[in-house]
Formats: structure tokens, sequence, C-alpha cells
């Protein structure tokens, strides 16, 4: 089995639903993904807003992101359960980026690079060559 990756689904759903019935729907859709295997790690209802534009000749709609921990398969076939629900009007599963830990430059480094803009017109890379050769 691969590693888990961080997911979020926004899904967008009828608003003729109730606020029950909207979070029952939720529930229903944390339990199916976790029964693929995946962990949904936040649940998050962000109530009802006006769209952009007309979906399915609705005007509002219940917006709600889903954050999960899955393989891209499990994704993908919740992706095509979510098509076949007619109370979810649109959704978008994107891949969360890990942040990876950013080194900070060395202070000799930084002191030599400006000494080395001002008095020395050689270039980095001509000092490269110079060594393989």
């Amino acid at each position: 089995m691969s590693a888990l990756r961080p997911y979020e689904t926004l899904v967008i759903l009828n608003a003729a639903l109730t606020d029950e019935e909207s979070a029952a729907l939720l529930t229903q859709l944390g339990d199916t993904i976790k029964g693929l295997g995946a962990e949904v790690t936040k649940v998050e209802n962000w109530g009802k807003r006006r769209l952009a534009y007309d979906i399915a000749k609705q005007r509002e709609g219940t917006y709600a992101v889903l954050e999960v921990s899955a393989e891209p398969a499990m994704i993908k076939e919740f992706e095509r359960q979510l098509k076949l629900n007619e109370n979810v009007l649109r959704f978008l599963s994107t891949q969360i980026p890990l942040r990876k830990k950013v080194r900070g430059r060395p202070q000799e480094a930084s002191s030599a690079g400006g000494d080395q803009a001002a008095g020395d017109t050689s270039s980095t890379g001509d000092k490269v060559l110079e060594e393989v050769r």
C-alpha cells in the first residue's frame, strides 16, 4: 500500500436541501470515502452561497470542504461516486502540496557573493569549468 496523500475536495450541494439533509449528505460522503480506505481529517460546511452562474437551473448552492488523506485511486473512485449523486452539483478535488523545509543561506556565502560582484569579474560558471578540466 502506498503512502496516503493529503487532498481537499470542495463540493457544491443542491441548495434545495435543508441543513439537516446537507449535514446527513456530508456524513454519508465522509463515510463513503472512509469505506474506500481513506482517512477523513476535516469536514467543513461553508453554508449557502450564490453561484457565479446557474448550474442545473440553480442560482444557489451549499458549499462544503472535505479534507482527506487518500491514494489517487481512492480519490478517482470517490469522484466517480460524486458524479452519480444528484444532490452534488459540482466538485473539485486538489492535492494539498506538502511543505518542504527551506534551508537558509550561510553567512559566509552571502558576504563572499557581494565581494565577488564588486571586485572579481569572472563568473562562477567559468570557475566550475576550470575545475572540471
